[in-house]
């Protein structure tokens, strides 16, 4: 007798494993870079474009209101809507040039949340430093729940910049914030209310909600001659295993300069009684830059050296701190 085995879900594989089983399906043969880095990258009459894609969908990576009672205003995901993309072409070593924005809304949607959304994209764009984007248009659709899908074009002036770049021995440095979006989202989840915040935890809130991609640090890094970057968007180790996977070499943090980053979520530390390093090694969304630089490189001073890529041997850990393994796995993952 033949037992059926139940089907696989997209619960089951998760957002890898997923990607893992449809990539082989899709041609991507004209591409100059297919799926699998920050962006893609297409020669349109000799310009390199780059293109990355993000959608934001209410309850799933927004809550209109925050178990702490924290409304999430509409401001703050135009402006999350655009920093999520133009993170990944800093990380190619790209600046944005273009974007086309699809927004699905519930017909009792006021018509003031779509008025201060388009606001948040304005001051993102001119905030954040993309002065040269330029939304070309996108679409409006009827929906049960917010949707918020946006397509950034970018190009590059020295080149795209890999995750498959890094090398044996490069420093491996940052750009932007560790942990705070992480913590963020602990904060904005938690139990207190938001009206007893202190100024300090307020701030780690407004992390998550409205995070600042170190824009420039892309194109400074690439002309600094960095070997491979990428964005942190899903957990500092979870995104350093996908480019030290990429690379074939593993990678080694100190823990002491990851301590200096932990220390600044004292306030949401307190707060929600969570070790601090726990956000710095695995929260997500804080769209900072990791980057390998060749050891003789004169690296921006904008980046903090967290550690060093090694060869790796068949028993050697993609990731460790001081020495010792971390788990890839943990960080943010749609469909953990």
């Amino acid at each position: 007798m033949t037992i059926n085995q139940p089907e696989a879900t997209v619960g089951d594989l998760g957002e890898q494993g997923i990607l893992d089983t449809i990539l082989p399906l899709l041609d991507s043969r004209t591409a100059n870079l297919g799926p699998g880095d920050d962006a893609g990258a297409l020669n349109v009459q000799g310009t390199e474009i780059l293109v990355s894609v993000d959608t934001l969908v209410e309850n799933q990576d927004f809550k209109l209101i925050w178990p702490s009672g924290l409304e999430h205003r509409a401001y703050d995901i135009g402006w999350k809507s655009i920093a999520q993309n133009v993170s990944d072409i800093n990380a190619m070593g790209g600046r944005s040039t273009g974007a086309v924005i699809s927004l699905s809304l519930p017909p009792t949607t006021s018509l003031e949340w779509v008025k201060d959304f388009a606001q948040g994209i304005a001051d993102a764009i001119n905030a954040l430093g993309a002065k040269e984007l330029t939304i070309l248009g996108g679409d409006l659709g009827k929906s049960t729940e917010i949707s918020v899908t946006t397509t950034v074009l970018g190009e590059t002036a020295h080149g795209k910049i890999l995750r498959s770049g890094a090398k044996p021995g490069d420093v491996i440095a940052v750009a932007g914030r560790l942990g705070d979006a992480g913590a963020g989202l602990s904060v904005l989840e938690h139990g207190s209310s938001a009206s007893t915040w202190s100024r300090a935890v307020r701030r780690i809130a407004e992390a998550q909600c409205k995070p600042v991609p170190p824009l420039g640090s892309g194109p400074r890094a690439a002309e600094a001659g960095a070997h491979a970057m990428m964005d942190l968007s899903d957990g500092l180790v979870r995104d350093t295993a996908r480019l030290a996977k990429s690379s074939g070499v593993s990678i080694d943090f100190e823990r002491q300069v990851l301590q200096k980053f932990a220390a600044r979520l004292a306030p949401a530390a307190q707060l929600t009684k969570t070790d601090p390093m726990d956000w710095v090694l695995h929260g997500g969304e804080d769209f900072g830059l990791l980057a390998a630089f060749p050891a003789d490189a004169e690296v921006p001073e904008e980046f903090t050296v967290l550690g060093v890529a090694k060869a790796r041997s068949g028993r050697r850990s993609l990731v460790t701190v001081d020495g010792k393994t971390v788990t890839a796995n943990a960080g943010f993952d749609h469909f953990s």
